[in-house]
């Protein structure tokens, strides 16, 4: 169930000069909301005077320990820029949860799951190895980004997986893009899971399509909103034109027009 709720930033950690991690819990100590890995929340930014709509930030990880929601925040906007800007204390107005969710498989042994994520795109991916691992899984991660700087909590993968890495400027890991990657090559996946920049999951679907491997992707379109109501985030699917933020914003390949 959807909530409007005021939380209090416990930690905002500057990753690099893109990029920043932002923790909230809330300020009585009570429980957060249930969120399920591929969902995403709206926050409010207060105090920008070009950001009128609430910016959707996916769900990066709940530490259900310090009752804490982590945000991966890329600094793109005035709107991300004040975010970034957030101190110990500050509240924040956040809508949550929203969206639908990754599917995690009932155990069967021999799954083989892959974990992509480009860019800003590895946000869901750190919460799903959470819970995949805490189903019994190991999944495997294949993260891409431009350079070495790019690549974002690489320690926090390790404690659910292997981690595989490309760089396009082949700083770190294997030069190139993710499905490039020597691991497609040497590894049968029964299942794929991705996000990132469009170019990137629609390569990683029609790579998953071609090897008849379950595939979900979570889009990141434009979710001003997050209750259908703007159509900023319009896709177009087989069953025809949907909204990202109340349908998705995870979809299984099949449902889309990617491969046809």
């Amino acid at each position: 169930m959807k909530k409007m709720l005021d939380l209090v930033v416990t930690q905002n950690d500057k990753l690099n000069q893109n990029y920043c991690l932002i923790k909230l819990t809330t300020p009585d100590s009570s429980p957060l909301p249930s969120m399920f890995p591929g969902q995403f929340v709206e926050v409010k930014v207060d105090s920008s005077p070009s950001t009128y709509l609430r910016r959707p930030i996916s769900v990066n990880y709940v530490d259900k320990a310090t009752n804490e929601l982590w945000l991966l925040v890329q600094v793109i906007g005035d709107g991300t820029q004040k975010m970034s800007e957030y101190k110990q204390g500050d509240i924040v107005n956040l809508l949550l949860p929203l969206g639908n969710t990754f599917t995690i498989p009932s155990k069967d042994s021999g799954q083989e799951l892959l974990l992509i994520g480009g860019g800003v795109g590895t946000a869901p991916m750190l919460y799903l190895g959470a819970c995949l691992k805490e189903k019994g899984f190991t999944p495997m991660f294949l993260l891409g980004a431009r350079s070495k700087n790019d690549l974002l909590q690489l320690d926090d993968f390790r404690q659910y997986g292997e981690v595989y890495c490309t760089t396009e400027d082949g700083s770190f890991g294997e030069k190139g893009y993710v499905t490039d990657h020597s691991v497609l090559k040497n590894t049968k996946f029964s299942s794929i899971y991705t996000c990132g920049p469009k170019p990137m999951m629609m390569a990683v679907a029609k790579y998953a399509n071609v090897n008849k491997i379950n595939c979900e992707v979570s889009l990141e379109n434009v979710m001003a909103c997050g209750f259908g109501a703007c159509l900023c985030c319009v896709e177009k699917t087989r069953e025809g034109n949907i909204c990202v933020c109340t349908d998705g914003p995870v979809f299984n390949i099949e449902k889309l027009t990617w491969i046809d």
